[in-house]
């Protein structure tokens, strides 16, 4: 198997993009990533997409990106796995370079989710949990993560301030991105007061959902000894319904997938010098931490609480917002994570950079922990 290298980087801003349309959006951080790596044909195009049947009444996303970009004639298709589909393409585009079939394959993950009434929004997003179980009983995501995080303050002796750090780390980093939704720092008394929205989490517990997209451009190391190079790759999954795990306050694949990435690396949590988790809601944050091995179980928020987690931290998490501040595109978030490790890692990440960074952890999860995607990135 040929070692797989990121040679291009194209994103366009997460906001509300009422003048451009979801194949616009693909297409632009499609072509900022050919452009960046200096690539005008592709073998093949994976393009990462939850929603667009529901809430653009599109779908058939692969050949409809490759058409708009020119690359007719070229294998393209569109891979979901709920939030989890970003950081899925990525694995199927590493496969085929890295198998030696494709020489230059693209990957781009988008989302347009803010035209639709919120109403339609959440029963698009509701679709990644168990229809017959979980969906039947009325039960969103807030709902499922509002849960989860009840019990771990119940089992940790936790109250729902103390949840604040997460929050507050990813909103000052935001704040240097440009591509980010939220810009602004927020303070303690800021998470304190902001409103419920499935108690116990708050507005400052919940990524915001935003339109975006994101796109890598993947090609053998060996013809890029100067690019980023993707040394470990996992997906693994869990039981669909939350209700059916063994350990509700266990990201199970998150263990398997991220002790298959480490292994594939040679390396260990201690090793990380910069983490791009998950943080939909603080309490996967947290859990994320724990599961990767950062934070003793339970103690993932006194991680957290003691700074280890701010840019100059042991483990740097949400380096340019994360979801919680970045936005969170679903289809697009896990595409996100993987640009902004890699702009860290080439020492491009402006006033978000991490000094000294040469190996990025990123972790993408679709649904409440059913399919989750973890990615070892390397400064060559």
């Amino acid at each position: 198997m040929h070692q797989v290298a990121i040679l291009g980087v194209g994103q366009v801003p997460v906001r509300e993009h009422w003048d451009r349309s979801l194949r616009e959006l693909a297409v632009d951080a499609a072509r900022a990533a050919m452009e960046d790596a200096n690539v005008t044909q592709i073998d093949a195009l994976y393009v990462s997409n939850m929603t667009s049947d529901r809430l653009n009444q599109q779908r058939h996303l692969g050949v409809l990106v490759a058409d708009f970009l020119g690359q007719w004639g070229v294998e393209a298709v569109k891979l979901e796995a709920a939030c989890g589909s970003a950081g899925s393409a990525m694995r199927q585009g590493i496969l085929a370079v890295a198998s030696g079939e494709m020489e230059a394959v693209l990957v781009v993950g988008v989302e347009k989710m803010t035209e639709m009434p919120s109403e339609q929004t959440t029963a698009a997003l509701t679709t990644a949990a168990d229809a017959d179980y979980e969906i039947e009983q009325g039960v969103t995501f807030v709902g499922l993560n509002a849960l989860v995080m009840r019990r771990y303050m119940h089992e940790y002796g936790y109250e729902r301030r103390d949840f604040a750090p997460f929050a507050l780390n990813a909103h000052a980093n935001g704040a240097k991105n440009p591509n980010a939704l939220f810009r602004q720092p927020i303070t303690q008394k800021t998470f304190d007061e902001g409103r419920t929205v499935a108690d116990p989490i708050s507005l400052f517990d919940a990524s915001p959902i935003g339109d975006g997209a994101a796109a890598l451009l993947l090609v053998p190391a060996a013809k890029a000894p100067q690019a980023v190079r993707v040394t470990g790759s996992a997906v693994a999954t869990d039981t669909l319904a939350v209700h059916d795990r063994e350990d509700l306050l266990w990201l199970k694949a998150a263990e398997q997938s991220v002790r298959q990435a480490y292994a594939q690396a040679g390396i260990g949590p201690e090793d990380v010098d910069l983490f791009e988790l998950h943080d939909a809601f603080s309490i996967m944050a947290a859990l994320s931490l724990e599961a990767c091995g950062f934070a003793a179980r339970g103690q993932g928020v006194r991680l957290a609480q003691a700074g280890e987690i701010l840019p100059n931290g042991r483990i740097p998490i949400a380096t340019m917002g994360g979801l919680k501040a970045r936005g969170h595109p679903v289809g697009a978030t896990g595409l996100y994570q993987l640009a902004e490790a890699t702009l860290q890692l080439r020492g491009a990440a402006g006033a978000a950079q991490i000094e000294g960074a040469r190996i990025a952890l990123a972790q993408n999860i679709g649904g409440s922990g059913a399919t989750i995607a973890t990615h070892v990135l390397q400064r060559p």
